[in-house]
């Protein structure tokens, strides 16, 4: 009885309880607030990007750099937390209104998203050779252009980088396809085929997203020979604004100096030698040209401030970006600003999306006049000169050909260079009835130069009549005239390019078909060289510089003539194309793709206008049939193979198809007076089509150890036929005399293999590794064509030092690479002690024949590039650290031959290591397979340590602080500056006193989220 009366008089109680407390109980539930949290990845750090969204709504926000997100939810609501790369997860609102999530990284990392041509996939339903690279995954240091962002992070692609801020890097992707300008990929930023890549800031790049095989890139037709690169910037993203800051500020020093005597040394080995300086050049000082030339330390600096965010209809993003670069050797700089605005805004029911993005660049370039010129003088140059003499005036003996003051020469000239970059597009995407989407892009880029170069009185007087020294080409030195009491050079071109594509996309899912279907056409307009430049000479005074032409007085010099520019330097062109693509999938496991675009180009011949570049692919995602439900190795397995044609358009002018008249063919007397002969310069070639590169790929891509290890390989032929190139012909038949014409071939076989694995993975640490090797054979298969004679065998790379000239280094050649080295064979020396090298016949001679006594020497083209990226997470520390490989090539040291010259040591300096050579030997110095060297090398590129800070300040959501070293080491026994020499264009791998010096940098940045 007492129980029953407690437990009625409990209940009682309750229900009392309950009626004061259900109120605030209901109004909690039913009120929403602000829900704060961070969201970070298991492995640890951050899941910048990740998507917040409140379920059974359209409420979305996406997390912040450091993870951080704020949303409106009330009690009982379920929180959707999902990103790319991780596994969805949901999260019920209790009473608190802080949490932390740990998102799981995707073991399926073949889902990714990747930007392809006209639209995005899937990374499982790929079926061509694709390499993605995120933000966190690019390069770090002082970098001016995206080719070094990537070095060493993409298999296949090989890039190259001097120390220069004002030249980009060389990128070649999968060998060289053609000889004709073979040079980078194509890009597309944003959907913009074409655009210039300098209008990009590394910390607006979203993902990048490079198309290596035909099946991918044939959707770009006769651009993509050479493949493409997709650039992707930031996007603003639903919810409250996010600013966001990132800077560094960087110390620069040279890395590594030609190692050449100085006074004592070189006075020691004169004196050994029983020889002795003139007194001209004898005044007793020990200079260090290549100092005296250089900064002691250059400073690089970069800030990037940036706003996002938006509604539920419409997203901002805009950011503007400052760099500035001081280059190693003094009056050289770049500064460059950059301003972005991104918007998008829904319509109609969210049917409807309007995008706006424009980009403006505004660089302001210093370079040095004949720079080359300037390192060979900065390391021939007697060290026991003086830089100027006691009357402050500059040290000269130019009773010595060819040998002029570096100091002088830099001090006594100025180029400067402004550029603006500006690329603006609009773009519409339209949902309609039965899963098809209209996608319309107009674009419109304009890029302009002004450039001024002036030559002081000092400079026109003492170095009128020099050579100069270009890099490695078909030709070598040539003479350079000046006028009198200094001379300026303007020029003022721009570009504009403008765009426009639309497509249909149609997309739909028939039970277990899937079907995607791209349809589209593009029309694209080029005016580049739009513009004048000028030349005069003979100003009062040099101070005003090349800034007012109208006080020179040119007409003073008889001789003088002043310089309107090359011919044909204005161009118009036009594109139009058409393209379809199509991809079928049946239940994730079989994909097939085919695409074709027909192109048509001003370009090319009258007869050839149009050009088709078709594609197929087709994939087989093993680990989705039912065989391999009951296995535990494989998370995901997928073999594919692709086949397709693309096509080169680049590197030739609007006129390479047409006839040209009024060419100078020489002089005849007509009524006793010498006159001018003018007829035709180049002859017409109606059949004239663009070059084509059909490329096999078949590639294996699979994760095991439950997500830890992600193996890709891919193995590649690709082939260009029909390679542009000038023939000689009868001039009976062709007035001009040539013909440009198709005919050459050229080969390019290899394969690639990226490892990414997780060793370690933990809340508190982790360890990331990322693994990449590729090799490719490249070979010249055909120079000839059937109907016009030459092409056989073309010599390059002219370093003309002195005594050679005229003497080449490379040829290109049926049979053998780009990059073939083709020169004397050293054969020791004599009893005299003179070099020797081996003649046709194998038999040593001092007195080779040049050409006829070449042979077959080795290719610069390496066999084996790698790069191993590492990133490890300690609680709030990071450490990423970043090492890189060339294997297999060689260098030809035309500096170190130029500088090998023993009998020659009183008039101009020579190197340490050649104090033990015989001043007897006048040979030493010959181009020969003595001067060819290994070009392998192993650089620890970057060191970047981190730590984060999580709410430390009030509003600011994180900050992250870093240190970092560039190029902290080399290993390598080549004996030049640097082993990373030029490898893009015609003569690759030649070293001719025309390196600029890499740098060691030394960064301190930051990072803050606001």
């Amino acid at each position: 009885m007492r129980l029953t009366s407690l437990r009625l008089a409990t209940a009682k109680s309750f229900r009392l309880l309950l009626l004061f407390l259900l109120p605030p109980i209901l109004m909690m539930a039913q009120g929403a607030r602000d829900i704060h949290g961070v969201v970070t990845a298991s492995k640890g750090g951050p899941a910048a990007g990740a998507t917040i969204t409140v379920k059974g709504t359209k409420k979305s926000v996406a997390a912040s750099v450091s993870g951080a997100f704020t949303i409106s939810a009330k009690t009982g609501d379920v929180l959707v937390f999902s990103g790319v790369g991780f596994e969805t997860r949901e999260m019920t609102v209790t009473g608190d209104d802080n949490y932390t999530v740990t998102l799981a990284e995707s073991t399926a990392t073949l889902g990714d998203v990747v930007v392809v041509g006209y639209g995005r996939s899937s990374r499982k339903a790929l079926t061509s050779a694709i390499t993605t690279v995120k933000p966190e995954d690019l390069n770090r240091g002082s970098i001016s252009d995206v080719g070094q962002l990537l070095q060493g992070k993409v298999p296949g692609l090989n890039i190259t980088a001097s120390g220069d801020p004002n030249r980009n890097a060389a990128v070649i992707l999968r060998g060289a396809s053609t000889i004709n300008s073979p040079g980078g990929p194509f890009y597309v930023i944003d959907g913009i085929p074409g655009a210039d890549i300098s209008l990009i800031a590394p910390d607006d790049i979203a993902s990048i997203d490079v198309l290596k095989d035909a099946a991918a890139t044939a959707i770009y037709g006769n651009r993509a020979a050479s493949g493409v690169i997709m650039v992707t910037t930031k996007k603003g993203k639903k919810g409250a604004a996010q600013v966001s800051y990132s800077g560094y500020i960087g110390s620069e020093t040279v890395s590594s100096r030609l190692k050449v005597m100085d006074a004592s040394q070189l006075r020691a080995f004169l004196a050994k030698n029983s020889l002795a300086f003139t007194p001209q050049d004898d005044k007793g000082a020990n200079t260090d040209w290549q100092k005296a030339t250089q900064r002691s330390s250059a400073l690089s600096t970069n800030h990037n401030l940036s706003l996002s965010g938006g509604s539920d209809h419409s997203t901002y993003s805009a950011s503007i970006n400052y760099f500035n670069k001081q280059g190693i050797l003094q009056k050289s700089n770049l500064s460059r600003v950059i301003a972005r605005l991104s918007i998008e805004q829904m319509a109609l029911n969210d049917k409807v999306k309007f995008g706006l993005n424009v980009s403006n660049a505004s660089s302001n370039a210093d370079d040095i006049p004949y720079r080359n010129t300037v390192l060979l003088q900065s390391a021939t140059y007697l060290p026991v000169s003086s830089i100027k003499n006691s009357d402050g005036t500059y040290f000269e003996n130019l009773t010595k050909s060819g040998y002029y003051n570096p100091v002088a020469m830099m001090n006594n000239s100025q180029l400067n260079t402004k550029y603006n970059n500006l690329i603006a597009n609009f773009t519409t995407n339209v949902k309609l009835p039965f899963g098809l989407t209209y996608d319309l892009n107009v674009a419109y880029q304009n890029s302009s130069s002004l450039q001024g170069v002036y030559y002081s009185k000092y400079f026109t007087t003492n170095y009128n009549g020099m050579y100069d020294n270009p890099d490695p080409t078909f030709y070598g030195h040539s003479i350079q005239t000046f006028g009198t009491n200094g001379q300026a050079g303007r020029s003022s071109y721009q570009n504009t390019n403008k765009l426009l594509e639309t497509f249909f996309t149609w997309d739909r899912q028939f039970g277990s078909h899937s079907v995607k279907a791209v349809l589209g056409y593009s029309w694209q307009e080029n005016v580049i060289g739009d513009g004048f430049q000028a030349t005069t000479s003979n100003f009062p005074v040099d101070n005003i510089a090349y800034n007012n032409f109208a006080l020179s007085n040119p007409y003073s010099n008889a001789s003088f003539r002043i310089n309107l520019g090359a011919d044909g330097i204005y161009q118009k062109t036009r594109l139009i194309s058409d393209f379809a693509r199509l991809n079928y999938n049946f239940k994730e496991k079989y994909l097939l793709q085919g695409s074709i675009r027909r192109d048509g180009s001003s370009v090319f011949g009258a007869n050839n206008y149009w050009g088709y570049f078709p594609a197929v692919g087709a994939a087989w995602r093993i680990s989705q049939e039912d065989f391999m439900q009951s296995q535990n190795i494989f998370s995901d397995l997928k073999l594919r193979g692709s086949w397709g044609v693309t096509g080169n358009s680049s590197g030739f002018n609007a006129y390479i198809a047409q006839a040209i008249s009024g060419g100078s063919l020489g002089n005849y007397y007509y009524n006793g007076v010498l006159t001018n002969a003018l007829g035709a310069s180049q002859a017409a070639n109606p059949n004239l089509q663009w070059e084509k590169t059909t490329t096999a790929d078949l590639g294996l891509d699979f994760t095991v150890l439950k997500g830890k290890l992600t193996v890709g390989f891919d193995w590649y032929d690709k082939k260009t036929t029909g390679m542009i190139y000038g023939y000689g012909v009868d001039p009976m038949l062709i007035p001009a005399g040539s013909i440009v014409a198709n005919g050459g071939s050229i080969s390019n076989k290899g394969i690639e293999l990226t490892l990414t694995a997780t060793p370690v993975s933990s809340k508190e640490f982790s360890w990331n590794s990322s693994l990449n090797l590729a090799h490719n054979t490249n070979k010249i298969t055909s120079l000839t064509n059937p109907l016009f004679n030459g092409g056989d065998s073309v010599r390059v790379g002219f370093p003309e030092g002195s005594g050679q000239s005229g003497t080449s280094l490379q040829l290109l050649k049926v049979g053998h690479p780009i990059g073939q080295f083709f020169t004397f064979n050293y054969a020791g020396k004599n009893a005299a002690g003179v070099s020797q090298y081996y003649d046709r016949t194998g038999k040593p001679t001092t007195t080779p024949a040049s050409g006829t006594d070449y042979y077959y020497l080795g290719n610069a083209q390496p066999s084996l590039l790698m790069g191993w990226s590492n990133t490890l997470r300690y609680k709030n520390f990071d450490l990423n650290f970043f090492i890189r490989g060339v294997f297999g090539n060689k260098i030809f040291n035309a500096t170190r031959a130029d500088m090998f010259r023993p009998s020659t040591a009183q008039y101009t300096n020579i190197l340490v290591d050649a104090q033990n050579e015989s001043t007897a030997d006048f040979n030493a110095y010959r181009y020969s397979s003595r001067f060819i060297e290994s070009g392998s090398y192993v650089r620890f590129d970057n060191a970047t340590l981190g730590y984060n800070l999580k709410s430390a300040i009030k509003n600011v959501k994180s900050i992250r602080l870093y240190v970092s070293v560039n190029n902290l080491f080399v290993i390598t026994k080549f004996t030049g500056v640097d082993p990373e020499v030029n490898q893009g264009g015609i003569a690759p791998g030649i070293d001719y006193n025309n390196f600029y010096p890499k740098t060691r940098t030394l960064m301190v940045g930051a990072n803050v989220s606001l």
